[in-house]
């Protein structure tokens, strides 16, 4: 019934999904957002764990070296995405909770623009400058043969490298979003063994693999945005065309989130050549094999970030403060009681989780004792997004850099550089102090902007007003 009347009155309006988002019980309401959200980067983090496995096996510890060390480098490709789609998500929602669904098409229009630039720029550039760039990145000669392979596929794929679920989410639409994480794990991870073992392609198959993942989601995002007419709003020429107070708005909102993530790939590129020179290939082996264990070990509180943005954006749109403030507290708690867990299982299941990846007495041993050393971290890992991923829902842009980036540049950095003098035990043990001095700031700064005592925004009189006339169905 709802499919037909939204081609019935021609596909420019969707009103169920995004409406229930201002009425629908804060608590439900999470849970069916953040369960959703978090199954989607829960099989993403399957997707790197069989991903690690499959190159561990067939190439080996130097191969999972190599392919770790152009992280840093996705990371700065994937700052691009996530900042734009993160920006363009808050936009959208807001929008549509003020009913003004063009301003929702321009913002999702502008964020593929963005994007779509700046990913062909990163990928020829990138290939342009692979070698110092690996270089720079810590490579060996032991490991520059296949991260030069490993590289050269994922940067030439650059443009295919996200599928905006950020975009779908604002809207309400959770099961759409859904599909854009599981459709291309599930051909990256159909892939993998195929072109690893089958076509003998080794880390040149692992990058194919993730590049073809990456054209399926790309594929899916653009029929639902410019193709699909049962929606809100439809992206065409229009919206893709630049538009100044959009693009100032979408960097403004978005900056906070592509400094954390390239602050995270300048950490990343920082803790590999410090592994490097203190411990050798192995060592950042290990450090890379924990890395996907905690990836996917974190990706519920991912999940919950994620699930709670729609929320506080579309219900910032409305001015309805309370119900932003009773998420944003909801969604902390479970984010903490999660992150207890997760520590607890990775401290007593630390070595059956290491040997089902490989069984090289060196490599275990290491990353046993590394995934020990860090498992504390996971503890209050989701603390410092989820508070600025709140601040960003909700467009308090100030708070969000400072508990993105700025922790990264006063925190995180630092504190690993000061903690190398105690070898690549005080490297690793390094991030889990790092995390809970980052969660004591971010916990700090939402009550400073009264998140526990008061209204994290303030509705105005209009909008107020426009709330109060607003017909349910509306």
């Amino acid at each position: 019934m709802e499919r037909r009347i939204g081609r019935a009155q021609g596909g420019t309006v969707r009103r169920e999904r995004p409406a229930a988002l201002g009425t629908e019980p804060v608590g439900r309401l999470l849970r069916r957002t953040c369960s959703q959200t978090t199954m989607s980067v829960g099989v993403y983090g399957v997707y790197a764990l069989s991903n690690a496995w499959f190159v561990s096996r067939a190439v080996g510890p130097v191969g999972l070296a190599a392919v770790n060390l152009l992280a840093p480098a996705l990371l700065a490709l994937g700052a691009v995405a996530t900042a734009v789609g993160v920006a363009g998500g808050s936009m959208v929602s807001r929008s549509l909770g003020g009913a003004d669904p063009r301003r929702a098409a321009r913002a999702a229009g502008n964020a593929f623009t963005v994007f779509w630039l700046c990913a062909a720029l990163a990928g020829i550039s990138g290939l342009l400058l692979l070698n110092p760039l690996l270089t720079l990145l810590g490579a060996t000669a032991a490991t520059r043969g296949d991260a030069h392979a490993y590289g050269q596929i994922l940067l030439a794929g650059a443009p295919t490298a996200t599928g905006f679920s950020s975009l779908v989410r604002a809207e309400g639409r959770m099961r759409f979003s859904t599909l854009l994480w599981v459709m291309p794990v599930l051909t990256q991870i159909s892939l993998d063994p195929l072109l690893i073992y089958g076509c003998g392609l080794g880390v040149r198959g692992a990058g194919l693999g993730t590049v073809g993942g990456q054209a399926v989601s790309a594929g899916m995002s653009v029929w639902f945005f410019f193709i699909q007419r049962t929606r809100p709003y439809r992206v065409g020429g229009a919206e893709l065309c630049p538009h100044g107070p959009t693009l100032r708005e979408l960097l403004v909102l978005g900056a906070p989130t592509f400094l954390n993530s390239i602050g995270a790939g300048v950490l990343a590129a920082v803790a590999n050549n410090l592994l490097v020179a203190l411990g050798g290939p192995v060592t950042v082996a290990a450090y890379a094999l924990c890395g996907r264990i905690g990836t996917f070990a974190t990706m519920p509180q991912t999940g919950i970030a994620q699930g709670l943005q729609p929320v506080a954006g579309y219900n910032a749109g409305l001015g309805h403060g309370a119900r932003v403030e009773r998420a944003i507290s909801l969604a902390l708690r479970t984010t903490l009681l999660y992150g207890a867990a997760a520590t607890l299982l990775l401290l007593v299941f630390a070595r059956p989780l290491v040997a089902v990846f490989t069984s090289d007495p060196a490599l275990c041993a290491q990353a046993v004792s590394a995934l020990r050393l860090l498992a504390p971290a996971y503890l209050f890992a989701g603390v410092g997004p989820l508070v600025a991923a709140s601040f960003q829902a909700v467009g308090r842009r100030g708070p969000a850099y400072l508990i993105s980036a700025g922790t990264i540049l006063l925190v995180r950095i630092p504190m690993l550089l000061a903690f190398d003098r105690f070898g690549t035990s005080g490297v690793l043990a390094s991030f889990p102090t790092a995390e809970f001095a980052v969660a004591g700031l971010a916990l700090s700064v939402l009550h400073r902007h009264r998140g526990f005592t008061g209204v994290l925004i303030r509705p105005t009189v209009s909008s107020t007003a426009c709330a109060a006339a607003r017909r349910p169905g509306e």
